[in-house]
């Protein structure tokens, strides 16, 4: 399902409120729910409209799609956007499960980050994903030397060194991520559209990660395009 608008901040604010509406329905049906939020520019706006959803936070675990290796208080990190945009006011109460751990890189940092994703609620509600010009999605990058990895693994996280963009990053996998109950994807731009387009096509998801969700029928996908 596509929902297309003239531009971002539309986007943004739709989304945020369906996001919503399916926390509050899990939180009915299982006493609690749980989201995997993506990082970069895009998100920030649905992250800020969020917090501001009359949500029994206290109920709702978050956790991140992917993690730069870096300090929690680094203008990089994923955690950062999180605890800034979304963990304030009544949203501070829900419980937030980060990705970035002491290990000295995210190597070494893998198991730990396995041990304490496996104590989510799985499956998770929602995974919210983004998605670059490259058609990467999560920190499962065109290239990248562990992506057939990545795309083939059970575990839940690994570790990737992109080709191109700064940081080595921890990820969810394919697998953890279409352990879900939803999939949402937010692109804006025409470059994104058309590279969005191309996946839809049909192809390898070594060529187009971002083909992980658009192309499979085990978890539904919907896709919020603004801008």
């Amino acid at each position: 399902m596509e929902h297309v608008f003239a531009d971002g901040a539309q986007a943004a604010g739709d989304l945020a409120r369906r996001i919503g509406d399916v926390l509050g329905e899990a939180i009915v049906a299982r006493g609690v729910a749980s989201i995997a939020l993506s990082g970069g520019r895009s998100p920030r706006a649905v992250l800020e409209a969020l917090a501001g959803l009359p949500l029994d936070w206290s109920k709702v675990v978050v956790t991140l799609v992917d993690e730069r290796w870096v300090a929690p208080d680094q203008a990089d990190s994923n955690e950062k956007l999180v605890r800034e945009a979304l963990l304030t006011g009544e949203a501070a109460k829900a419980r937030f499960v980060g990705m970035k751990n002491d290990a000295a890189d995210a190597y070494a940092g893998v198991e730990a980050c396995e041990a304490a994703l496996a104590a989510l609620p799985w499956p998770l509600d929602i995974v919210l994903l983004g998605m670059g010009e490259d058609g990467h999605t999560a920190s499962l990058f065109p290239e990248a030397r562990e992506l057939a990895e990545g795309l083939s693994t059970q575990a839940r996280v690994l570790a990737v060194t992109p080709p191109a963009a700064p940081h080595q990053r921890m990820t969810l996998s394919a697998s953890a991520i279409l352990d879900s109950r939803h999939i949402f994807l937010q692109i804006g731009g025409a470059a994104k559209r058309t590279v969005y387009e191309r996946a839809l096509a049909g192809g390898a998801a070594e060529d187009l990660p971002v083909r992980v969700a658009l192309c499979q029928d085990k978890v539904p996908v919907e896709v919020w395009i603004g801008g």
